[in-house]
């Protein structure tokens, strides 16, 4: 499958390497085609990794990954372009977090609305489907990391048929069936935006980021 990468930070990194050791081909977006940490994450990463604008990515990519820092996500999609972006899943894995007084950062949308439902609202034709935004990057791609993977991944999203998309890439990471839970449309991502406080406090307090939440009933 051909998968664009949106955003060239160490989320975008991580995904974006472990798709392509899956086979996929995968084009890293960024504001300019020629973007230094693109650059680096191809030569790392062979002849199935290309880099590109945002733009470039979108088009290319059947499926998207918006890595992107929250505050910048609608910019981003917009400099994507809509027609890039019309009828294809994105996975956003994305926070609305505000960085501006320092850390821990705080939530830029909350209780009545979350970054999820704002890139749905704005891009409508787009499929969205909210997960892998509750834990470290190096999980996301490996729950086999932690307890033979047995902990619990969150999903989100009003298209059944994306939902059941992002299923098969979670499937493919090493997340088991019956760890990942679909918590409903896409406005049940302002439970798992929220979680960020209580995550980011956690990872202050263990001095590590690779721990995650196992919903046990």
């Amino acid at each position: 499958m051909k998968i664009g990468v949106l955003g060239t930070g160490t989320v975008g990194a991580t995904i974006g390497s472990r798709l392509i050791a899956l086979g996929h081909d995968v084009k890293m977006g960024s504001r300019t085609s020629d973007n230094e940490k693109a650059a680096e994450w191809v030569a790392k990463n062979g002849g199935k990794a290309s880099q590109g604008t945002f733009e470039a990515a979108a088009a290319f990519g059947e499926l998207l990954f918006n890595c992107t820092m929250g505050a910048a996500s609608i910019e981003v999609l917009n400099q994507a372009g809509p027609a890039n972006l019309r009828g294809k899943v994105l996975i956003d894995v994305s926070n609305p977090l505000d960085f501006s007084q320092g850390m821990p950062p705080s939530l830029t949308v909350c209780n009545t609305n979350s970054l999820g439902e704002e890139i749905q609202k704005a891009f409508p034709e787009l499929k969205v489907v909210k997960a892998l935004n509750t834990m470290w990057c190096g999980l996301m791609v490996d729950p086999n990391m932690l307890q033979e993977g047995d902990h619990t991944v969150f999903m989100s999203g009003d298209d059944e048929g994306a939902k059941v998309k992002a299923r098969e890439i979670l499937h493919a990471f090493g997340w088991k069936d019956e760890n990942i839970l679909d918590l409903g449309g896409i406005s049940t991502a302002r439970g798992t935006e929220m979680l960020l406080p209580i995550w980011l406090r956690t990872w202050g307090a263990l001095g590590t980021g690779v721990f995650n939440f196992k919903l046990v009933k």
